[in-house]
């Protein structure tokens, strides 16, 4: 059985649990973490069911996701390997409805994120790594993924991805500056997805992230052509001491000169 059928069949079950408290969710069902951020019994149901099976299916590679226990990193930088799960990504979304939330689920190697699944609960649409490649499922069986790639990049008409929820100050200012960049909001890591289904051009992120929100979207972005850089121009790695993500900049065309952006 492959990575990818295994991952996606995890989402499926975890999916299931989380729409039945999506069916009757309230203000009773909501609880604040100690950072302050929204934390729903739907979080921690997909977390349980997502954990126990990548333990059972890969019982060597360790794993870290949002709601659980995260070691430290001294132990943490002896891994190769490790899987990096958030249950329950744009939790806002969840409270609010808005149907744009996701699981993410993501290996990775060396800091670099090889296989992901991006799966939408309420749609069952995923976007997924297979073979090298990224690929879109609208539901139904696996057979029927059809492959995804990114679009080459229009200078005159540059679409960004942005989220619904924050519009950070640096991504403010790209935009009074480039009053041509036309913003696709979106929420949760469904961002990232639409530069992998080439429906947008690029992603500039300057709020705080935490690397499980991130890391499935990257590797399905990346099999699909693009690039996930820190505002240095670097990679955007994995497994760091910090496990807050720096700023950064996704992109679908590799030759788009994205630096001017932010200059």
């Amino acid at each position: 059985m492959s990575i990818s059928t295994i991952l996606l069949s995890l989402c499926r079950d975890a999916a299931h649990a989380i729409l039945e408290v999506y069916g009757q969710t309230g203000n009773d069902q909501v609880e604040s973490k100690s950072d302050n951020t929204p934390l729903t019994l739907a979080d921690r149901r997909s977390h349980a069911i997502i954990v126990q099976g990548l333990r059972e299916h890969f019982p060597d590679i360790p794993v870290i996701s949002e709601e659980g226990d995260i070691p430290e990193y001294e132990t943490r930088s002896t891994w190769e390997r490790c899987w990096l799960v958030d249950p329950l990504d744009g939790t806002k979304e969840f409270i609010k409805r808005s149907g744009e939330f996701t699981i993410n689920i993501a290996l990775v190697e060396k800091g670099v994120p090889v296989e992901g699944v991006v799966y939408v609960p309420v749609s069952g649409q995923a976007f997924f790594t297979r073979d090298g490649r990224a690929w879109m499922l609208e539901g139904g069986d696996l057979s029927d993924a059809r492959h995804v790639s990114v679009r080459d990049a229009d200078p005159e008409n540059l679409v960004m991805a942005g989220s619904r929820d924050h519009v950070g100050p640096g991504l403010q200012k790209v935009l009074d500056k480039h009053p041509r960049l036309q913003l696709k909001s979106m929420g949760s890591s469904l961002k990232f997805c639409l530069l992998a289904q080439g429906q947008a051009d690029l992603y500039y992120r300057d709020l705080p992230t935490m690397e499980w929100d991130t890391a499935a979207a990257q590797a399905v972005l990346e099999a699909a052509g693009g690039k996930v850089f820190n505002e240095n121009g670097q990679p955007l790695l994995y497994n760091k001491e910090n496990l807050k993500n720096p700023g950064f900049m996704a992109i679908g065309d590799q030759s788009l000169k994205w630096k001017k952006l932010l200059a």
